[in-house]
């Protein structure tokens, strides 16, 4: 296995402050793992002020720190795979893909192959020279939409800090359990769950998650949202949506029992009991370009399941099945 290398400068905000060095780095490269980056710091491939440092370092505002990164290449137990993968944009920096619904992102426990991962390496194996073959975020295997990779190792750090300073808008469209009466926000920090490691909670003592939804359009027993995310914690929009008694149509994990709707067709109740994921579509993505720095955006319809039950929920509400006059006339707080 070879490595390659990239030298980077990142200052210290002031919000980080007083952490430790490797806590710090953590914060500022969210796609290098923190054990990562102590190894570059105890091979004395980062610097501050001209100096090596250790791990336990206290940092300070303004610092500037210099690293030297490597990236192992390739990555053996992950392999290119040549799957279907729907690009709708790409060039030297960057690929916008078009996530569809049952695919994984990242291999992991349960699903060693086939994922998003596996085809971008099969589309680009030079790919194999990035974190997690340049994925910069990730949805859930049952969630459809837009992602961004990163075809370099500097585009991979400029869209990972756009991340981390909340300039990637990632906006979504969801159908929930309930009628909404209005649009809001919800503050509520997410961590895993204590008991149930496979979902998580919203907890004291969790990471800050914030996420702003507004209404699209009612129905008699549901709600058709977009829902915006300030911050990206896993499982954040299914979560909160859930905290506030309005789960996602068909989510398996925070949506509870089915309730049949009163006085729904036979048509909703069996589009309903047939749609076995939650209905939630990751639509538009904004960035700007690593490179040249102009804001990028991106729109996805809605995949055929998810359309098609926002089809039968129009007709069963006798409403005319057309998209719904333009929501950004009323807008919560915080939605940008």
């Amino acid at each position: 296995m070879s490595a390659e290398f990239h030298d980077i400068t990142v200052e210290i905000p002031a919000e980080l402050a007083g952490q430790r060095l490797d806590s710090a780095l953590a914060r500022l490269l969210p796609e290098h793992s923190r054990t990562r980056i102590k190894a570059w710091i105890d091979a004395e491939q980062v610097w501050v002020g001209g100096l090596p440092c250790k791990p336990r370092d206290v940092v300070v505002a303004g610092s500037r720190v210099s690293l030297r990164m490597s990236v192992d290449v390739p990555r053996p137990d992950v392999l290119p795979e040549h799957m279907p993968l729907n690009v709708v944009h790409a060039d030297a920096d960057v690929l916008v893909v078009d996530k569809p619904v049952g695919l994984v992102v990242h291999p992991g426990a349960g699903n060693p192959n086939h994922t998003m991962q596996n085809a971008l390496l099969g589309y680009d194996p030079a790919l194999g020279g990035l974190p997690r073959a340049g994925i910069i975020h990730r949805l859930d295997k049952d969630t459809s939409g837009l992602l961004v990779v990163a075809r370099s190792l500097q585009a991979h750090t400029a869209l990972s800090r756009q991340l981390l300073a909340r300039t990637v808008s990632r906006e979504y469209l969801a159908l929930c359990v309930g009628v909404m009466t209005s649009g809001g926000s919800v503050d509520q920090p997410i961590g895993r769950h204590r008991s149930d490691r496979l979902r998580m909670s919203v907890r004291t003592d969790g990471r800050s998650a914030v996420t702003h939804y507004r209404v699209l359009e009612r129905f008699r027993a549901h709600t058709h949202v977009h829902v915006k995310l300030e911050t990206g914690r896993t499982h954040q929009i299914r979560l909160h949506l859930s905290y506030l008694h309005y789960p996602i149509v068909g989510d398996p994990v925070y949506g509870g029992r089915f309730a049949q709707p009163k006085g729904a067709s036979p048509q909703l109740l069996a589009t309903l009991r047939a749609f076995k994921r939650q209905a939630l579509h990751a639509a538009i993505l904004e960035f700007d370009h690593p490179r040249t720095g102009a804001r990028l955006r991106f729109e996805s319809p809605p995949p055929p399941d998810f359309a098609q039950l926002l089809a039968t929920l129009r007709e069963d509400a006798g409403m005319p099945n057309r998209p719904p006059d333009d929501p950004r006339r009323e807008q919560p707080a915080g939605w940008r």
